[in-house]
């Protein structure tokens, strides 16, 4: 019993070590890849499909601020006031599970970072309890700026697209840095699922949420 909680002990011991130092590692140099651009190109040779893998680093200057914007007003409002979980966000869905409803998503911007630098997509109690602790870590050592930096970076924007370098390149022929507000909305109507909602080709569902966006976008003001 001994060995098995020295084992243990020693795991858990180098995977507070590795996480720490790939949260601080991280905090400086730029995201090459992540689990999610190695599940889905897995995903693609399993399905017979040539893999795609588009990803371009963007130094934050680098990025429109409309599509900061229209991030934030889509994905996580209150982003610069909560320190990685929105309580608000929270309790509203935990409203909506004892009501029956369809429940929304909660995951702000940070934790959905966490999630895309060094997890995994598919949801468990597991995954989301380390969701939480990289979370943590990652308000703790990171400023508000880098985590959106690299959410912009490494989000998933489309079939084989990753970040705002990628999808402005492919979508609109055109550098991050000069994406209009209409087009930032309509990248941002996409992030709730990529794979299935396209900025190239977008429907009218689509349209309204860009819509939508772009109202919403008028109030954030960024850091």
């Amino acid at each position: 019993m001994r060995k098995l909680f020295r084992f243990f002990g020693r795991l858990v011991l180098w995977f507070f070590i590795l996480s720490v130092g790939g949260v601080v590692l991280f905090r400086y140099l730029p995201v090459p890849f992540t689990p999610l651009m190695g599940i889905r190109t897995v995903q693609s040779v399993v399905n017979g499909e040539p893999p795609q893998l588009h990803h371009q680093w963007v130094p934050y200057d680098q990025i429109s601020d409309h599509l900061k914007r229209a991030v934030i007003a889509s994905e996580d409002q209150r982003f610069y006031t909560h320190h990685g979980f929105d309580r608000v966000e929270i309790q509203k869905a935990l409203s909506e599970i004892k009501t029956g409803k369809r429940v929304r998503g909660a995951s702000t911007i940070t934790q959905q970072t966490a999630k895309n630098l060094f997890l995994w997509p598919r949801p468990s109690w597991f995954r989301k309890s380390l969701e939480a602790y990289f979370t943590l870590l990652i308000e703790l050592i990171w400023p508000k700026e880098r985590i959106l930096e690299v959410y912009l970076n490494i989000m998933e924007t489309g079939r084989g697209l990753y970040g705002a370098g990628a999808v402005a390149k492919h979508h609109f022929n055109t550098p991050a840095e000069k994406l209009t507000a209409a087009q930032a909305a309509l990248i941002a109507a996409t992030l709730p699922n990529p794979l299935v909602y396209s900025s190239l080709s977008p429907s009218s569902y689509m349209k309204k949420r860009q819509a939508h966006i772009l109202r919403q976008m008028r109030t954030v003001h960024l850091q």
